[in-house]
């Protein structure tokens, strides 16, 4: 099955969106992995913009979410996402960026990460990504079955989260499968978990202001 994306994406759409956030998961993942954090966690104030050359990504298992957490000024926030979880996925050219407003100067700050551009992939087991809209120039899936409860998907494709950080039912739609490859991807994300995380090539920079030429698009 070939499908075209185009264009902002809302939650209730379901849109596929698969790729990596790098800042919250580049220290965390070994944590993860050995069982130290939740899998789930309130969010931040703050979305972040990922862009990759290509994603594919393993049993995919796809539902709508909430996503909870605070404002920047503290207030209780909640977020519609659409999530996707991966056994497995790999990433060419990845690039995460968030703007953090600095308001006794009057100016913000973007913190911008880059990883897999020099040849070698990035590579995450057990993901989930939780994001608000998404474009790609072209999502191809093999072995898909759609209008499936998301608590029941088969294989090894990951079960929806039931920690308090994200809300979602497991009857509610959902869509899997077998493999899922994304091109030229841009998309804003609340938020990023993985058991593990390899980072080829990482590299982190941060500078004044925000836009095109600073943010990764």
């Amino acid at each position: 099955m070939e499908s075209q994306v185009r264009g902002g994406t809302r939650w209730k759409r379901f849109a596929v969106v698969m790729v990596p956030s790098v800042a919250a998961t580049a220290v965390v993942g070994v944590a993860l992995a050995q069982g130290a954090l939740a899998a789930s966690f309130s969010v931040s104030g703050q979305e972040f913009k990922v862009r990759a050359g290509e994603l594919v990504g393993y049993d995919m298992n796809q539902y709508g979410s909430i996503d909870s957490g605070k404002s920047l000024e503290g207030k209780d926030e909640a977020h519609p996402v659409s999530v996707s979880a991966f056994s497995h996925a790999t990433i060419t050219d990845m690039c995460q960026s968030v703007v953090t407003p600095v308001p006794f100067l009057n100016k913000s700050v973007t913190l911008k990460l880059t990883a897999g551009d020099k040849g070698t992939k990035v590579e995450a087991d057990q993901i989930y990504i939780d994001v608000a809209n998404l474009d790609a120039t072209n999502a191809v899936f093999s072995d898909i079955n759609i209008g499936v409860p998301a608590g029941t998907t088969s294989g090894n494709t990951p079960k929806p989260k039931t920690a308090d950080g994200e809300k979602s039912s497991p009857f509610g739609f959902a869509q899997q499968a077998k493999k899922a490859v994304l091109t030229d991807v841009k998309q804003t994300a609340w938020a990023t978990t993985a058991g593990t995380f390899k980072l080829s090539d990482l590299h982190m920079g941060l500078a004044w202001g925000s836009g095109a030429g600073i943010e990764c698009y």
